[in-house]
């Protein structure tokens, strides 16, 4: 019952990170980006829609919700990005976010950590992404998976 509840809280936290000011992110690559989320490695393969919003220059929220192997997942993370110098549109990024997991009648809490690198194409409206994302499952029951990355394609405003 106390995931359920968590639930509402995190949708409510995203809907007032994403109506924040945009004159906020005037150094940041774009400001929204809208997109494909894949998230593969161990275990199943998870594939749904993904946003991507950046508050700063660097610091961004991120929201996705998955479907695959009778599963759904809903995600929400925090990154921190870095343009990489003299790498055109390619930077490197960190962050972690909770995650809650729907299936077989039960419903799951995990916590997911991320680095990898992003791309956004220059002179048009696109970025790909690269993430190791390993999850650690914290309830019902504890289980940690390190074999996991995330491959993102998305069209940016």
């Amino acid at each position: 019952m106390r995931q359920i509840s968590f639930l509402p809280t995190l949708l409510v936290l995203l809907a007032v990170f994403m109506v924040r000011p945009v004159s906020a992110q005037s150094g940041a690559p774009y400001n929204t980006s809208f997109g494909l989320f894949l998230d593969l490695g161990n275990g199943g393969t998870y594939v749904g829609p993904h946003v991507k919003h950046f508050f700063t220059e660097n610091d961004a929220g991120q929201a996705m919700v998955l479907f695959g192997n009778d599963i759904t997942i809903l995600g929400v993370e925090y990154s921190y990005n870095k343009r990489i110098p003299d790498a055109g549109g390619l930077m490197w990024n960190a962050g972690i976010g909770p995650q809650v997991l729907f299936g077989d009648g039960d419903t799951g809490f995990a916590l997911r950590p991320q680095a990898g690198l992003e791309f956004k194409v220059p002179q048009a409206p696109l970025s790909v992404g690269f993430d190791w994302r390993p999850y650690w499952i914290v309830s019902p029951d504890s289980e940690f998976e390190a074999g996991r990355f995330g491959l993102t394609f998305k069209y940016t405003l």
